[in-house]
C-alpha cells in the first residue's frame, strides 16, 4: 500500500472518530434539548422536533409573524415593572386612592407589583428558552398556550400603563427622576444583555444564505445599530449624584410626615413622640378647627379612615370633621384602625407595649402638638383646612390658629414654618418671627417681597439648578414626601435642606447616598463597560465565523477539532452535517 492510500485511510479513520464523538455528545444532550423544547413548545419527544439546516431561519414564517408580539410583550412588561418598582415611594397614596374608589382596604400596590414581576419573568423565561433552542440548532415552535399567555401579558401591561397615565400621570415624573440614579446600572445591564444576544445573532449572521427572504445583513444591522446606541448613550445621561469629590452638601433634615406613620397611627401624640425617638428634625401635620373652635390634627376631611366613628356614630361617618365639637372628637379612638388596615406594606413590628399604646391614641389637639414641638425644639409645618360654610369660624380661622400658636402653646416663633398663603400679610404683621414658607416655585422677586425663606415642594419638582439658585438667595428647599432611600439620596445630591418623610426610622440610618460617583470614576466605568462588552461580542462573532468556516478534512498528525457543519452551543451536529461527515467510501478499507 502506497503512502497516499495510507494518508487517506488515516484521514477517514479520524473523521469516523470525530463522528462517533459527535454522536455521543448528541445523545448526551438529548434530555436537555427535550426539556427545552418541551417547556417552550410542548414538544417533549424527539420525533416532534426538527433541526435547522444551514442557510435556514430558526422558525417558519407563521411563527415569525408572532415574534413582534413577543418583543412588544417583553418591552411593555419591563417598562411597567420598572415604573411600578420605582413607584414604591407612593404606594400608600395609591392604596388609599384604591380604597376610596373600591371601598375595600387592601395593599393593591403590592398585588400589582407581584403581577408585574411575574409577567416580566414569564416573558424573560420564554426568551431564554428560545435562545437556548436556537443555540442547539432546533427549530422554534411556540406552543399556543404560551402565545395566549404572551398576548395576555401584553394587554395587561398596556392596560396598566394606560391606567397609570390617565389616573396617575405624575408617576412618570418619578420614572424620569429614578433614571438619574439607575441609568448607569441600566446601561451595564443593557450591554450584558447585548453580549448574551450576540450568540444567536452571530450564529445566524454566518449561517443564513446571502440571498433569500432573510439575509445576514437584515439580522446584523439592527443589532449593530442598537449596540452603537448603547455604547454612546451615557453622553446624554445626567445625575446630580455624579459630582466632584468634596462637593456633596450636608444630609437633609428629616421632617416626620404626620409624625412617624409607619410605626404609630398618623397625627397622634405617639406618632410625634416616635419621630423624636428616631431622630427626626421636625413635624408635619394637617390642622382643622372643630365646630366650637378647637384646632385639632386631621388629614382627611372626614373621620372615617382614622377614627372609630363608624362604631360610635355611623350616621355621621362621612360628615366633615370640622362640624363636630371637641367634646365628640375627644371621645374617638384614633389608634385601632392602624392595626386593622395596616396602611404601609413595610411596617415594622411593634412591641407589646407600643401596640397597646397605639390602640389607646385619641384625636390630638394643635395646642398639645405645638407644646411637644417646643419642648423638643422641633420645626413644625402644617396645612390649614378652612372650615366649611355654616361653620362659626369660617372667616376667623387664621386668627384662631394664630391665637393658639402664639398665646396658648407659646412655641418659639422661629420653629414655625408658616405655609398658608391666605392672609400672609396679616400673619407677617402679627407673627414676624415665623419662617414664611411657599408651596410652589416662584420668581425671586415674588419670594423676597413676601419674605419667603423656605420652599415646600413635591419631590417631583426636584431640580439641582433651582435648588442652587434659591440657596444663593438664602431660600432653602424642602421636598415631600420622600420615603425610599434612592429618592432621599437624590434629594441629598440635589442639595435639599430637608425632606418630609413617612420613614424617619429608616432614612435616619443612611450615612451617604446610595449612589455617588465622581465624573472620572463614571467615565472609567463607562469606557470599561463598552470595551469589555465590545471584546466579548467580537470574540463571539469570531468564534462563530471560525466554527462555520470549518475544514474539509483533518490533516495527519493534527488534534481533533470542530469538523465542518452546523454545530450547536453544546457541540451537537445537524443531521445533514453528520451525513456529510460520514460520507466515506467504506470499500477502500
Amino acid at each position: 500500500m502506497d503512502s497516499g492510500a495510507i494518508v487517506i485511510k488515516k484521514c477517514r479513520l479520524r473523521r469516523l472518530k470525530v463522528a462517533r464523538q459527535r454522536l455521543l455528545q448528541r445523545y448526551k444532550h438529548q434530555p436537555l434539548v427535550s426539556c427545552l423544547a418541551g417547556l417552550y413548545g410542548c414538544r417533549w419527544r424527539r420525533y416532534q422536533r426538527q433541526k435547522v439546516e444551514r442557510g435556514e431561519w430558526c422558525c417558519s414564517k407563521r411563527e415569525c409573524a408572532f415574534y413582534p408580539v413577543f418583543a412588544a410583550a417583553l418591552c411593555f412588561s419591563f417598562v411597567f415593572l420598572y415604573l411600578w418598582e420605582e413607584g414604591r415611594n407612593d404606594y400608600n397614596n395609591f392604596d388609599w386612592f384604591s380604597h376610596g374608589n373600591l371601598g375595600v382596604w387592601f395593599l393593591w400596590s403590592i398585588v400589582l407589583l407581584v403581577m408585574a414581576a411575574l409577567s416580566f419573568s414569564y416573558i424573560l423565561l420564554l426568551l431564554i428558552l428560545a435562545v437556548c433552542l436556537v443555540s442547539e440548532g432546533q427549530q422554534l415552535y411556540l406552543h399556543c398556550g404560551h402565545k395566549v399567555g404572551i398576548v395576555f401579558v401584553l394587554l395587561f401591561s398596556i392596560a396598566a400603563l394606560t391606567g397609570i397615565t390617565i389616573m396617575w400621570t405624575v408617576q412618570w415624573q418619578t420614572f424620569v427622576l429614578s433614571m438619574q440614579v439607575t441609568a448607569p446600572f441600566m446601561h451595564v445591564a443593557a450591554l450584558l444583555f447585548m453580549v448574551l444576544l450576540s450568540w444567536p445573532v452571530a450564529l445566524y449572521t454566518f449561517r443564513l444564505k446571502k440571498k433569500g427572504t432573510l439575509t445576514p445583513v437584515m439580522v446584523l444591522v439592527p443589532y449593530l445599530v442598537l449596540l452603537l446606541f448603547l455604547f454612546f448613550i451615557p453622553l446624554g445621561m445626567y445625575s446630580p449624584c455624579i459630582r466632584e469629590e468634596g462637593t456633596l452638601g450636608p444630609k437633609p433634615a428629616l421632617i416626620g410626615h404626620r409624625g412617624a406613620p409607619m410605626v404609630a397611627p398618623e397625627n397622634t401624640h405617639m406618632s410625634f413622640v416616635k419621630t423624636v425617638e428616631h431622630g427626626g428634625d421636625g413635624f408635619e401635620t394637617d390642622v382643622a378647627i372643630s365646630f366650637d373652635g378647637v384646632p385639632f390634627l386631621m388629614h382627611d376631611r372626614t373621620l372615617a379612615r382614622t377614627t372609630n366613628i363608624w362604631e360610635v356614630r355611623p350616621a355621621d361617618a362621612n360628615s366633615d370633621a370640622a362640624m363636630f365639637t371637641w367634646d365628640v372628637l375627644s371621645t374617638l379612638n384614633s389608634g385601632k384602625w392602624f392595626f386593622k388596615n395596616k396602611p404601609f406594606y413595610n411596617m415594622p413590628t411593634l412591641s407589646h407595649g407600643d401596640r397597646k399604646w397605639a390602640e389607646e391614641q385619641t384625636v390630638y389637639q394643635l395646642r398639645d402638638f405645638l407644646k411637644l414641638a417646643d419642648r423638643e425644639n422641633k420645626l413644625v409645618i402644617f396645612d390649614l383646612y378652612r372650615p366649611p360654610f355654616q361653620h362659626p369660624y369660617r372667616d376667623l380661622w387664621i386668627d384662631r390658629i394664630l391665637e393658639v400658636v402664639l398665646n396658648e402653646s407659646r412655641i418659639k416663633p422661629h420653629l414655625v414654618l408658616w405655609l398658608q398663603n391666605i392672609q400672609r400679610s396679616h400673619v407677617l404683621a402679627t407673627a414676624p418671627g415665623f419662617q414664611q414658607t411657599y408651596s410652589n416655585k416662584a420668581s425671586l422677586e415674588e419670594l423676597q417681597s413676601n419674605k419667603i425663606v423656605k420652599l415646600n415642594l413635591s419631590y417631583r419638582e426636584m431640580s439641582a439648578e433651582d435648588v442652587r439658585m434659591y440657596a444663593e438667595n438664602n431660600i432653602t428647599t424642602n421636598f415631600y414626601v420622600v420615603n425610599e432611600p434612592w429618592l432621599f439620596s437624590l434629594a441629598w445630591c440635589t442639595g435639599a435642606h430637608s425632606v418630609t418623610t413617612n420613614a424617619v426610622h429608616t432614612l435616619k440610618g443612611i450615612t451617604k447616598p446610595v449612589f455617588l460617583m465622581t465624573p472620572r470614576d463614571y467615565r472609567i466605568m463607562w469606557v470599561l463597560t463598552d470595551v469589555l462588552s465590545g471584546i466579548l461580542i467580537s470574540l463571539v462573532f469570531l468564534f462563530h465565523w471560525w466554527r462555520e468556516k470549518g475544514t474539509p478534512c483533518l490533516p495527519v498528525g493534527s488534534t481533533d477539532s470542530i469538523a465542518s457543519g452546523s454545530f450547536s452551543t453544546f457541540g451537537t451536529v445537524s443531521e445533514n452535517s453528520l451525513k456529510k461527515l460520514l460520507c466515506i467510501d467504506y470499500g477502500t478499507f
